[in-house]
């Protein structure tokens, strides 16, 4: 993750902004926990390193404690992990990381004007917390939304990106002054050619293939892919 998002072009710590990461709930946030703490671990954010993260989705919680049996996943983690767990240090917790389940606690995530990381559901806000979050902190030019997957067309996570300076949520129309960043390859999808492989790899030829997830143009050109591969 690039350190200027925590910085003055970014996450304004300075002038008390936020960053506000809209994450999905199962293995995204998870990867991101694991950059954040390589950011403090690293000392990447100068004068700040005590920042305060929040995880606000009760789903992410949930998914993040399942990881506190490593005697269960061992098997699952590559090298590097392996490496961190052997030194004690826990993959996706850190000093400042605030996990919250109720209601109350996400409410109170606004009202603390401590400069923090709100990492909260769902990743193309849709629903969930995150559109209350973004209601909170859209109009701050002080604050950063930082999208880290993929925003299908239609969803207020594109428009954002897009460019829309105006927008309506909870039937409140908000102004867009916060900066609207993007971070490239957090993905947990297989790009084009590993999907053929996977295919080629199956002993009996499947009579037929469903594509169904992305838009429908990429949809279009992946079916005549598989038909011709």
């Amino acid at each position: 993750m690039p350190d200027n998002l925590f910085g003055v072009d970014g996450f304004a710590v300075d002038n008390s902004g936020n960053l506000v990461i809209p994450c999905f709930a199962i293995g995204r946030t998870q990867e991101m926990l694991y950059l954040i703490r390589e950011i403090k671990e690293k000392r990447l954010v100068h004068g700040h390193g005590d920042f305060p993260v929040w995880v606000d989705s009760p789903l992410a919680v949930e998914a993040t404690n399942i990881y506190d049996n490593d005697e269960e996943l061992i098997d699952f983690y590559d090298k590097e992990t392996l490496s961190l767990l052997k030194d004690g240090i826990d993959p996706i917790k850190f000093k400042g990381l605030n996990l919250s389940v109720t209601s109350d606690d996400s409410k109170r995530i606004n009202f603390d004007n401590k400069p923090k990381v709100i990492l909260s559901a769902s990743g193309m806000c849709e629903a969930g917390r995150i559109r209350h979050h973004l209601k909170h902190n859209l109009w701050r030019k002080e604050c950063t939304v930082l999208f880290v997957g993929y925003q299908a067309h239609g969803t207020l996570g594109r428009m954002l990106i897009d460019g829309a300076r105006n927008i309506k949520l909870f039937s409140e129309d908000i102004q867009v002054r916060a900066k609207i960043e993007t971070l490239d390859g957090i993905s947990g999808h297989a790009d084009k050619q590993m999907l053929l492989d996977w295919l080629d790899n199956i002993n009996t030829v499947p009579l037929k293939v469903f594509v169904n997830h992305g838009d429908d143009n990429s949809c279009e050109n992946f079916a005549e892919t598989v038909k011709t591969a």
